[in-house]
């Protein structure tokens, strides 16, 4: 099975950044190198720097490497930076959707939601995390998600949904008003490093 199922928080070590919003990742004690006591090695070069910045947002989005040179291939046909672009798109995905609302706290958790078929696009029922979402597309959720969504979202108090994101938390909808720019993406990463790996 090529999908990484163990401790999560591994993966914010190797790449020594946090790659989900939960107090695991986000305590800075805890992001030191892999190892017992952290790896003390060689400084990496240019290839490892770009290999570290691909796999941040690989881990980010949690999507497979197949997938991602996809989008990576894709965003290069289209116009624009390819950088940002390639942003756009995975922004797009409906697992990432879902987790940017704050209806779930983490991009594993909102897979698992699209994937039991508890979501529903335009009210037809979507199992698959990678649908690409078009601005104007309603997202809602079957009856039977609706409480534990709201005890996600109490435990989230405070989250900020994007303004590209509309959010309805009494129905529970999310409709995407716009498309997301670079600066309204909350993760940081060197796009232009991710392009130049794949060349």
């Amino acid at each position: 099975m090529a999908r990484y199922l163990g401790p999560k928080l591994k993966l914010s070590r190797r790449v020594g950044v946090q790659i989900a919003d939960i107090p695991k990742h986000t305590a800075r004690r805890q992001l030191n190198a892999p190892g017992m006591h952290g790896y003390r090695g060689r400084r990496p070069k240019d290839y490892g720097i770009r290999l570290t910045e691909k796999q941040k947002l690989r881990y980010h989005y949690n999507i497979l490497e197949k997938q991602f040179r996809r989008y990576v291939t894709e965003a290069g046909r289209r116009k624009g930076n390819t950088g940002q672009v390639l942003l756009q798109l995975l922004e797009a995905r409906l697992d990432n959707i879902i987790r940017r609302s704050g209806l779930v706290r983490t991009i594993w958790a909102a897979r698992q939601m699209v994937v039991h078929g508890h979501v529903l696009v335009n009210g037809k029922k979507a199992d698959r995390p990678s649908i690409a979402v078009k601005v104007g597309d309603v997202i809602t959720l079957k009856d039977g998600i609706h409480k534990v969504v709201r005890e996600n979202m109490e435990s989230l108090a405070g989250h900020i949904v994007p303004d590209w994101i509309d959010l309805n938390p009494a129905d529970l909808t999310a409709t995407v008003s716009s498309t997301p720019t670079a600066d309204q993406i909350p993760f940081d990463v060197n796009t232009n490093l991710i392009v130049e790996f794949y060349r």
